[in-house]
């Protein structure tokens, strides 16, 4: 008994040693994520507080709930967790759809070079930051000698003011939203197909099925999985609708229907000096945020059988 355990211990003493250089490799990577990730959530102590940056977290006056109740009885505060609902959800339907039609449509694509280039022509704008894009945009949905509203006056159209109007501010962010990240969710799917065995297709074919009938028969229902398991996960971003997007495109013209969460935050929190209830809305977000990625896995596994934990 004694001879085994310390075998036990040399073995464990010699995987140490030629292990121990991996371990340090992830050191720094550790200490990054505990400063920047786990330090700072020391500060939601903030969201119980009449925070007052010359008093610091000890000397401030502890409030409880106040701040999270004025959250919910602001008007503003209420329509801004409206318009995040509701722009997080058309982007996350937007985002299902369009990228499940596309690989469809790009899998029917028989020139594998075509092919090839139209994925990386549609791939390539989702490495541009929103702070380029944003800046483009600006320029081309300008009312005044902006591209787009010059090509809606060739057909007698009168100017819109895409990012003056709340409703057509809400337009642009989805779809400006899509055309951005529609190809990086395109491989998803791409993925997903290329597993179908191409025999599936043969036997279709001496059954007399034709391309139509082969798309609705095989292709889909091979998609049809991993659509719910997008789906599904997605519910974990109900409350995300692009911090970084609508903070480079959105103006006091349109803060009623195009005022976020994050955006608010930084608004009220940052700028405004409410730091206690800048801190208890974001904090709000993530308990409900932290709901939804619970409820959207176990929805997960139970239809798709994904897992990841």
């Amino acid at each position: 008994m004694r001879g085994s355990r310390l075998k036990t211990r040399e073995k464990q003493a010699w995987k140490w040693s030629t292990t121990w250089p991996l371990h340090l490799m992830l050191l720094p990577g550790i200490v990054i994520v505990l400063v920047f990730c786990y330090l700072p959530m020391f500060g939601l102590v903030m969201a119980f507080q009449d925070f007052q940056p010359h008093l610091g977290f000890f000397r401030s006056e502890w409030i409880g709930l106040e701040n999270f109740r004025l959250m919910f009885e602001y008007p503003d505060a209420r329509q801004v967790i409206w318009n995040t609902f509701l722009i997080a959800s058309l982007k996350i339907i937007a985002h299902l759809i369009v990228p499940f039609v596309f690989a469809l449509l790009l899998n029917e694509v028989r020139k594998i070079m075509l092919k090839r280039v139209i994925q990386t022509f549609v791939y390539l704008p989702h490495f541009l930051s929103w702070v380029i894009l944003g800046g483009i945009l600006l320029d081309m949905l300008s009312t005044d000698g902006g591209l787009v509203n010059q090509l809606l006056g060739l057909f007698g159209l009168e100017p819109v003011f895409f990012l003056g109007d709340g409703t057509w501010f809400r337009i642009t962010v989805i779809v400006s939203d899509v055309w951005k990240d529609f190809g990086f969710s395109t491989i998803i799917f791409l993925a997903a197909l290329a597993g179908v065995n191409p025999e599936m297709y043969e036997a279709a074919v001496i059954d007399g099925a034709n391309r139509w009938r082969q798309v609705l028969s095989i292709t889909i229902p091979t998609m049809i999985p991993i659509a719910v398991v997008v789906a599904t996960l997605s519910l974990g971003n109900i409350l995300n609708a692009g911090f970084d997007q609508i903070f480079n495109l959105y103006n006091p013209l349109v803060y009623e229907k195009g005022d976020i969460i994050d955006t608010y935050v930084y608004r009220v929190g940052l700028i405004g000096g409410d730091f206690g209830f800048g801190t208890a809305v974001g904090v709000f977000k993530s308990i409900v945020s932290l709901v939804l990625i619970t409820i959207s896995y176990r929805l997960a596994y139970k239809l798709a059988g994904y897992r990841i934990f």
